[in-house]
């Protein structure tokens, strides 16, 4: 016997439901280390104009001013990129809800003000170790560097980065039917529309 059809979620049909499902979606994420939102992926813009992209940890998200948070050693080539060119975009998928997410973002980088003093503090001991790692991430070396061992030390290499998004592409898959929308926040305030998946 065959089991009975989930229902169809709120978020199928209505625009407003959609985006309060990602939104949900993202909160978990950063509360929740077993949510694949908790390991989403960042591109950036490299030096040579080609794009790289790479898995962080999903640190804060605050619907209200629709910024995500994420951490990363200031000495990552990352770091230099977003100062370069700010822009950049986080990809996120979930297989059980079976979301993927898109923001486009804006990053701003904090590593000696009160954003980056705050995140460090509330970090955990075994992240803070990874900044403490010699010479800085992407050094070509010999061997794999030592795990380090000194917390502290790690501080001076820490950095916060604040990504606003200002649009928002949301796909649920469904084998009824997917369903996309696109959400764009302008002068003018919220557009959203759904888009062919």
């Amino acid at each position: 016997m065959s089991a009975a059809p989930r229902p169809r979620p709120a978020h199928a049909d209505d625009l407003g439901e959609a985006l309060a499902e990602a939104f949900r979606l993202l909160a978990r994420g950063v509360a929740d280390r077993r949510s694949p939102f908790h390991t989403p992926a960042l591109a950036t813009i490299g030096a040579d104009g080609a794009p790289e992209a790479r898995t962080l940890v999903l640190r804060g998200f605050d619907p209200a001013t629709r910024t995500v948070r994420l951490h990363t050693d200031v000495r990552a080539p990352k770091w230099a990129q977003l100062a370069a060119d700010p822009r950049c975009a986080l990809h996120l998928y979930d297989p059980g809800a079976q979301v993927q997410i898109r923001l486009r973002c804006v990053a701003t980088r904090h590593d000696a003000d009160a954003v980056a003093e705050a995140a460090w503090t509330a970090s955990r001991s075994f992240s803070r170790l990874c900044y403490a790692v010699e010479p800085g991430p992407a050094t070509p070396v010999p061997a794999p560097a030592a795990a380090p061992r000194e917390e502290a030390n790690g501080r001076a290499h820490f950095g916060a980065l604040v990504l606003r998004f200002d649009a928002l592409e949301w796909l649920w898959l469904a084998h009824g039917g997917h369903r996309r929308a696109r959400f764009a926040w302008g002068a003018d305030g919220l557009e959203a529309t759904w888009l062919v998946p």
